[in-house]
């Protein structure tokens, strides 16, 4: 049976009973029977998916089957290569970057990688990055500008690895360089936030042009179960943290934080990987081409205001305050 969320009982029984038919001796009844129990497992999941909590998109977010970087590699760009290390420390197999083209044109992508298996999971460290992965993105990044490429970054990390040896090797420092020189790298930059947003982890390579959010993915400052932590000493207040936290793409399209939302399959993009790729395609060659056409000094300029700009609530309320 298909993986399931705990918001997804329903489509959990109606799973069950497919499997049941599907051992079965095949004819046209049960045959009929399962394509019955399917249309009602679309049409319940558009029920759900139509009324997500903050929480069940955290979920979702989450969900071990939904489509990262290298699912969006194979699908969507050509001649791929890969760059290693960072020329400092090591290779952090966290962040994966490489050249590729896309739609005929080179470009460069960036992103997370989680890991699908254990084994992988253990091997790309659960998509936290250390210091070393910023400076391997940071480093691809400047010659993709050398050699005027358009970047490409898919995000997706809970956040940036919060170990002794991170903090020893600058992952602050790290992550700010990444802030400032993303800034004004003079390069078209597109960022895709493809499942998770987490922290300074997420934005360490989310600086650019424009930043398009999945439907169910999230962004925000702290996952959850953290904010829970700090805020309540509780860390089992995690669904009132994700109501507070606006870490949905309704809620930071709302604020300016990003520049579009990308619908999904219904269901998640989990349920249809090739669906969502189409849709994220259709998405990103829009978004490349309106970037692509404005000219350098333009583009800089608006970059700068955008992220200059999300400041602007906080200032606000500060000069409210003080009146």
């Amino acid at each position: 049976m298909a993986e399931t969320l705990e918001f997804e009982e329903p489509i959990a029984v109606f799973l069950k009973e497919i499997d049941a038919l599907a051992a079965m001796p095949r004819t046209d009844a049960r045959d009929r029977e399962i394509d019955g129990l399917r249309r009602r497992i679309e049409s319940v999941r558009g029920e759900l998916y139509r009324s997500l909590t903050p929480w069940q998109r955290v979920l979702v977010a989450r969900h071990p089957s939904r489509p990262g970087l290298e699912d969006f590699i194979q699908r969507l760009f050509t001649g791929f290569s890969e760059i290693h290390g960072d020329r400092r420390f090591a290779d952090d197999h966290a962040i994966m970057t490489g050249f590729a083209n896309y739609k005929g044109q080179p470009v460069l992508l960036v992103g997370h990688v989680k890991g699908g298996d254990t084994k992988e999971k253990i091997f790309r460290n659960f998509g936290y990055a250390r210091p070393e992965g910023y400076r391997k993105a940071l480093r691809a990044m400047r010659i993709a500008e050398k050699f005027s490429r358009p970047i490409i970054v898919f995000v997706d990390t809970p956040a940036a690895y919060p170990g002794i040896e991170s903090e020893e090797r600058g992952v602050a420092e790290a992550i700010a360089v990444n802030l400032r020189d993303m800034m004004m790298l003079d390069t078209p930059i597109i960022v895709i936030i493809s499942g998770e947003g987490g922290s300074g982890g997420a934005l360490g390579i989310a600086v650019g042009d424009r930043v398009l959010m999945q439907e169910f993915a999230i962004y925000s400052v702290i996952p959850p179960e953290g904010c829970a932590a700090i805020l309540w000493r509780d860390p089992a207040k995690k669904v009132e943290a994700a109501e507070a936290l606006k870490l949905t793409a309704p809620d930071l399209m709302k604020a300016g934080i990003i520049d579009g939302i990308v619908r999904e399959p219904i269901g998640g993009a989990h349920t249809d990987p090739a669906a969502a790729a189409e849709i994220v395609d259709e998405a990103l060659a829009q978004t490349l081409a309106e970037v692509s056409a404005l000219g350098s000094g333009a583009r800089l300029a608006a970059r700068y205001d955008k992220f200059r700009n999300m400041g602007r609530l906080g200032i606000d309320f500060i000069d409210t305050r003080s009146s």
